[in-house]
């Protein structure tokens, strides 16, 4: 079993709740995720998505260490190429400032999923590419190193220790190996794939100001309830988000899994929808345990983060309990 547990919450929205419900909403499971021993609590960035209200991260990011005493609060991840490197140094280190030792700066390689979204961001597809070069360019704002731009310094950031992250896989992970950085790693329904990439990230760390070690993170959704078929039924109404989103190209708001149930889905949307259903980790207290201590076997992992979503908010806090007494937190 992985005994350090963290959350990672996209704030996703659900029909009949507005976006701001969603981000009053993350931040209470924060409150909550606090309560009962979580290690972290991270949100994300999407932008002109129906279903996700997290559009701000390091904005959401500090109303949750506002409203939280211990846990540590940060991104999973801030989309790097979709900023400036200085501005990002610049918003982790007033957190840092504000929360001194809780804050986290995880970090995607991410642009914008459609043509629209890029254009508005004034990025493009190869700005990923640039990723390696801007994470460097980030942690030198942080440490002082940074030669690019002379007296130029990122306040208040420089010489504050902000544990940074790399949220990847393929190339990605080989940047975070490589800058000697953490490595968060998912989704755990490939987890042969999960298991190959974590090897690599390992075989190849170099040691660094940031990490003497290598240390993964696995991430991924779990559900766990009383029996079986309801830990199943936490899951449904993501996976016709998803299933909505490959045949329509709009990721939508989280219906009810009654609601999903009765749809009458066409041969497509059903393939889709049991596909999305299928391979996360899900079951009793006893079932999940097993899984995980399988996926602790395979990967060797350091941390799970947990990044389930659905629209029954008090089955989720159940189910975030349930695993937080499986782990012993």
């Amino acid at each position: 079993m992985i005994r350090k547990l963290s959350l990672l919450d996209r704030s996703r929205t659900r029909e009949g709740h507005p976006a701001p419900e969603a981000l009053r909403d993350t931040v209470d499971l924060a409150r909550t995720a606090e309560e009962l021993g979580y290690h972290r609590f991270w949100v994300s960035e999407h932008h002109s998505v129906p279903g996700v209200a997290g559009s701000a991260p390091t904005v959401l990011a500090a109303a949750v260490a506002a409203a939280t005493r211990r846990i540590r609060v940060g991104t999973g991840g801030v989309m790097l190429p979709n900023h400036q490197p200085l501005v990002v140094a610049e918003q982790f280190g007033v957190l840092e400032a504000l929360f001194p030792g809780r804050i986290d700066m995880g970090l995607g390689r991410s642009v914008g999923f459609t043509d629209g979204i890029r254009r508005a961001l004034g990025r493009g597809t190869g700005d990923a590419d640039r990723f390696e070069e801007q994470l460097a360019e980030l942690l030198g704002w942080l440490d002082g190193g940074q030669q690019a731009h002379p007296q130029v310094h990122a306040r208040p950031s420089e010489g504050l220790r902000i544990p940074a992250y790399v949220l990847a896989t393929g190339e990605g992970a080989a940047i975070a190996a490589r800058a000697g950085l953490p490595l968060v790693v998912g989704d755990l329904r490939a987890r042969g794939r999960v298991t190959e990439v974590v090897e690599a990230y390992r075989k190849a760390f170099r040691a660094s100001a940031w990490g003497a070690e290598p240390y993964v993170v696995v991430s991924g959704t779990v559900a766990v309830a009383a029996g079986a078929e309801e830990a199943r039924r936490i899951l449904v109404p993501e996976a016709w988000s998803l299933a909505y989103s490959r045949t329509r190209g709009s990721f939508p708001p989280l219906r009810p899994a009654e609601e999903v149930e009765a749809l009458a889905m066409t041969p497509k949307e059903r393939e889709l929808y049991e596909g999305a259903l299928a391979g996360h980790i899900h079951g009793t207290e006893e079932q999940v345990a097993a899984e995980l201590a399988e996926v602790a076997a395979l990967t060797g992992a350091d941390e799970l983060l947990v990044t389930t979503s659905t629209y029954d908010r008090t089955a989720l806090l159940d189910s975030h309990r349930r695993l937080a007494r499986i782990a012993g937190l």
